[in-house]
């Protein structure tokens, strides 16, 4: 189970053959955080959870965690972008920064039956 099904933050924009001659343009600065409880199934416990992310480039960061909470899964991230204007010498950690975004959205929770329950 995927706990990140609403939304996607990463993107291919910079997943590109060529190198890019241009600084890389975004609307304006930007933090979202998104909170997402999902109930887990009658009968079934967390086995594993995704290991939290924590990435900060200093123009950007990302953070997230997936946690139990009562029989819940609670998935918190937090987008951060702090400059509108990204110059053509980091986009090299900026296309690193979305690939960890993209294998931190693939990542899933695993569950288990609990014991007793058919």
């Amino acid at each position: 189970m995927r706990p990140r099904i609403l939304g996607t933050k990463a993107t291919s924009l910079l997943e590109t053959p060529e190198p890019r001659h241009h600084p890389i343009e975004f609307d304006g600065a930007e933090r979202d955080t998104d909170v997402f409880e999902i109930a887990l199934p009658q009968g079934y416990d967390v086995d594993e959870l995704p290991p939290p992310v924590n990435v900060d480039y200093g123009f950007v960061s990302y953070h997230s965690k997936t946690e139990t909470v009562g029989h819940s899964l609670r998935y918190t991230r937090t987008f951060e972008r702090r400059e509108l204007s990204i110059p053509v010498s980091k986009a090299k950690e900026l296309k690193e920064f979305y690939r960890i975004i993209s294998n931190d959205e693939r990542n899933s929770a695993v569950l288990k039956p609990v014991a007793g329950h058919h």
